[in-house]
C-alpha cells in the first residue's frame, strides 16, 4: 500500500533558511523553493524582486501525515518567523517576504485556523501570516534549491542553531 502524502506551502521570508530548516524535520519528505500566489505566471527571481508580481517566496512541503500533523508542522514553522511582522521577515523588506499558509486541501484550513488562533494568545500584536488556498506556484530557478546545503555560509534570517533544533526537536 502507498503511503499517504499531504502538502502545504509555506512562506517565512527569504526560502533559502526556511526550506533548510523545514527539510530537517522528520515527516518532511521533500521541500522545494517557488513563488506562489502572484499575479504573473512563471516569474523568475529578479521579477518577483523587481516588480509588483504579487508572488510570495515560498516553500512547498511534502510530508507524511503519519509521522508528523500539519498541526505540528505549524508548530515548527511558527519558531522561525516574526507572525506578526507584515511584509518583512529579518532583514528582508516587501511583500515577496510575507509570512503565509497556502493550502493545497480545504480540509486543512480549519487546522490552520486553529493553530494561528492558539499562537495568536501568545502575542498583543495581531497575527500578519496570510491564509489562504494555493491559488499559483512556480518553482523557482535551480540555483535556489537547497541554497543553503550548496552555500552553508549564504545569508539566512533563520539561525543555523534552528536547523539543529528541527533535526533534535522532531526525534522526539
Amino acid at each position: 500500500m502507498e503511503k499517504k502524502r499531504k502538502e502545504i506551502v509555506l512562506a517565512g521570508g527569504c526560502f533559502w533558511g526556511l526550506e533548510r530548516y523545514l527539510e530537517e524535520i522528520k515527516g518532511v519528505e521533500k521541500t522545494e523553493v517557488g513563488y506562489a500566489n502572484g499575479k504573473t505566471a512563471d516569474p523568475t527571481y529578479q521579477e518577483v524582486c523587481q516588480l509588483d508580481t504579487g508572488h510570495a517566496e515560498t516553500v512547498k512541503v511534502v510530508y507524511d501525515p503519519e509521522e508528523i500533523t500539519l498541526k505540528r508542522l505549524l508548530s515548527f514553522y511558527f519558531k522561525v518567523i516574526d507572525p506578526t511582522s507584515l511584509n518583512k521577515q529579518g532583514n528582508d523588506i516587501g511583500t515577496q517576504y510575507r509570512t503565509g499558509i497556502y493550502y493545497v486541501d480545504e480540509k486543512d484550513r480549519a487546522v490552520i485556523i486553529e493553530a494561528i488562533q492558539e499562537l495568536q494568545k501568545e502575542y498583543e500584536k495581531p497575527i500578519a501570516i496570510e491564509i489562504i488556498e494555493l491559488d499559483n506556484y512556480f518553482k523557482a530557478e535551480e540555483y535556489h534549491q537547497k541554497y543553503l546545503n550548496k552555500h552553508p555560509m549564504g545569508y539566512c534570517h533563520i539561525g543555523k542553531e534552528w536547523f539543529e533544533y528541527a533535526k533534535k526537536s522532531s526525534d522526539q
